[in-house]
């Protein structure tokens, strides 16, 4: 997911597309904040690790 977001952002920013920005950046976030979790070794949503 966090993938998903930075590849968004970029694909967003160099074609000027709003909506692809803004998509990004809450991918980008989910995806850091499950990561962290995860490797914290929390889980999240009835998951052990998100990557």
């Amino acid at each position: 997911m966090l993938i998903l977001g930075i590849i968004l952002l970029v694909i967003g920013f160099v074609t000027g597309i709003s909506i692809l920005w803004t998509i990004g950046i809450i991918l980008a976030v989910i995806g850091a904040v499950l990561f962290l979790l995860g490797s914290l070794g929390h889980g999240a949503f009835g998951r052990r690790h998100y990557w």
